[in-house]
């Protein structure tokens, strides 16, 4: 069994609900949540003229190889509704695969870990909530100290 952090993310109808039903769908398709984040409400990142997001983090532990956990974020996020118009706007839900493992995978359909984890203060504070000493395979650092050096100024604040 391998572990991999995935961060969920949605701003459109019942946000709440979509992270309930992508959590669902992870577990059964997947593998087993071993630990969720709290849920955290983001304003909007890249494209700013749009509703706010809700952030969540789970662990997983999976029997599959990283790319099919890849593909089968995809297929979960097409199978919820998700139709990708345009870069960075709205979804009904977005599945990144963060980490897997410390893996380092540097393909054309599977970048792991996602090269963006330390910009985005709506990743990190999630996934330093439930894994503050998660070390980072490309930079070397802790989950922590990415966030505790992040100058990504949005707001994410804990609601659930």
């Amino acid at each position: 069994m391998s572990t991999c952090y995935l961060l969920l993310g949605t701003n459109l109808n019942d946000k709440a609900f979509n992270l309930e039903v992508a959590a669902r769908k992870i577990s059964s398709q997947i593998g087993g949540i071993l630990t969720k984040s709290s849920i955290y409400l983001t304003g909007a990142w890249g494209k700013t003229e749009q509703d706010d997001f809700l952030n969540q983090v789970l662990c997983v532990s999976t029997e599959m190889p990283p790319t099919d956990v890849m593909r089968k974020c995809l297929e979960i996020e097409s199978e919820m509704g998700r139709v990708r118009e345009e870069k960075w706007g709205a979804r009904m839900i977005d599945i990144d695969v963060l980490y897997y493992e410390d893996q380092i995978i540097d393909g054309v359909d599977c970048v792991i870990p996602h090269p963006e984890i330390q910009n985005r203060r709506f990743t990190l504070v999630p996934l330093a909530e439930i894994a503050p000493d998660g070390l980072h395979p490309k930079l070397k650092k802790t989950n922590f100290e990415l966030l505790s050096e992040c100058r990504d100024s949005l707001e994410v604040k804990k609601i659930k």
